[in-house]
């Protein structure tokens, strides 16, 4: 990977993520590629914290019907970045759950 913006692709957003931010675990998608190395160095970097446990998880396509047309969702690849206590992401502000 060529840079830490190009591993992490955006927070996830669900009630399971916020309830895992009252544990310091938040979800990410990332890149395919990323090892958890990588992910671990590009959230400290980005949002300045200590990783302690990196777990991922490829997220399998689900078939899904459109109109007439079968297809299906896209796959891509899920972290859970535990942190060290005492410290936080502020992702969407102060609505994170803690």
């Amino acid at each position: 990977m060529n840079s830490v913006y190009n591993v992490i692709i955006r927070p996830i957003v669900s009630e399971r993520s916020f309830d895992l931010m009252g544990q310091n675990k938040y979800t990410f998608e990332v890149a395919k590629g990323a090892a958890k190395q990588e992910i671990a160095d590009a959230v400290e970097k980005i949002f300045n914290v200590h990783v302690i446990k990196v777990n991922t998880m490829s997220v399998k396509p689900k078939k899904k019907r459109v109109r007439y047309q079968m297809g299906n969702t896209r796959s891509w690849k899920k972290a859970i970045v535990t942190i060290r206590d005492g410290e936080s992401i502020e992702i969407f502000g102060s609505q994170a759950a803690g």
